[in-house]
């Protein structure tokens, strides 16, 4: 089971996808740029851009799946109304009007479209608002502090990310996703924007509270390097400690990052172990030196997690 958004929860499940078929992915709603944006103003619907890429994550390996997904991916092209927006927003969109505002069951369908090895879930069932206390990195700022709405803004927003919260504060969840996480085996969170992707799951207290309660080993993927605009100049213990603060009874059992990431193996090792959780580190980046995960080498670092006893 994968908690996420964006890029970082898709790198997730490229590398999940290798160890199970019975994957999950539980994806922010909170998305409120470009498509998604326009989507989420215009329609009573949850923004569906990070709940469509998780899909075309999980696709098929066959033929007929994989253009499906190349299909749900492609953007529309022109300068019209449609300009910009992705095939598969639209088609969510559409899903969710043909069954009477189910989200659930919209994303069912496109999975099984895509011959998916897995299922996608909304982290909640409203449309989520971030709110992010931002610290300016200017000495001469006047408004050393501010607030700022939008998880496209926070984001965007130059300074050092101190706060982050919901709106609504406590937003319903579906009863799929408090299922899934009592049945899980393994729960991993990250790799993505840690205060727009990663976080917001912490933030949920239904989604807090089950899995406090559950028997999953929670498993987090550090980023293999700080976010422009959030994380300015976080080291990976930095990154842990701000996720510890919002854990509320969650308990971790593993960090996994990258070897070649790390500069001071002892100053994470510390903070590791500060959340009562044990250390993986492994060569889990692209080869070309790129910050991004493999998804093979990342899978071979779950296995060893997903395994463990």
């Amino acid at each position: 089971m994968a908690f996420g958004g964006g890029h970082g929860l898709a790198a997730a499940l490229s590398a999940w996808r290798r160890l199970t078929p019975e994957l999950i992915a539980v994806v922010t709603v909170a998305d409120d740029g470009g498509s998604s944006g326009r989507i989420r103003r215009e329609m009573p619907v949850l923004p569906p851009g990070d709940l469509r890429m998780a899909l075309a994550a999980l696709a098929g390996d066959d033929e007929r799946s994989r253009r499906i997904a190349e299909l749900l991916q492609h953007r529309l092209g022109g300068s019209g109304v449609l300009a910009g927006h992705p095939v598969g927003n639209l088609m969510l969109t559409g899903l969710v009007e043909m069954h009477d505002g189910d989200t659930v069951r919209a994303l069912d369908v496109v999975a099984e479209l895509l011959g998916a090895c897995g299922r996608v879930l909304p982290m909640a069932d409203v449309p989520l608002d971030l709110v992010a206390r931002v610290e300016s990195t200017d000495p001469d700022d006047p408004a050393r502090i501010r607030t700022i709405r939008g998880q496209g803004a926070i984001a965007a927003s130059p300074g050092r990310v101190r706060e982050i919260r919901l709106s609504p504060v406590d937003p319903p969840v579906n009863p799929a996703v408090l299922e899934a996480i009592a049945a899980a085996d393994v729960v991993s969170l990250g790799p993505g924007s840690w205060y727009t992707s990663v976080l917001p799951h912490l933030l949920v207290p239904q989604l807090r509270s089950a899995l406090a309660a559950a028997q999953a080993r929670v498993v987090v993927v550090l980023n293999l390097e700080p976010q422009p605009g959030e994380t300015d100049g976080f080291s990976p213990e930095e990154h842990l400690r701000v996720l510890q603060a919002h854990l509320g009874g969650v308990a971790l059992h593993t960090v996994i990052a990258d070897i070649e990431s790390v500069v001071d193996r002892h100053g994470l090792l510390s903070a590791v172990h500060e959340c009562g959780a044990e250390l993986v580190l492994a060569p889990v980046a692209e080869l070309d030196g790129s910050p991004r995960h493999e998804p093979v080498r990342l899978a071979a670092a779950l296995a060893s997690v997903a395994g463990a006893r």
